[in-house]
């Protein structure tokens, strides 16, 4: 998720479409707090570890 968050920023970036930009940081953050809920033992959607 944070990978396509990434991509979807780039590319709304660099075409000029910002509900591209929007999206990609909405993920992005979604993303980075799933990651680190999964990093430090918490259960992510059923799951010990999110990856």
């Amino acid at each position: 998720m944070i990978v396509l968050g990434l991509i979807l920023l780039v590319v709304g970036y660099l075409i000029g479409i910002p509900l591209l930009t929007t999206a990609g940081i909405i993920l992005l953050i979604i993303g980075a707090v799933l990651f680190v809920a999964g990093s430090v033992g918490r259960p992510v959607g059923g799951r010990r570890h999110y990856y």
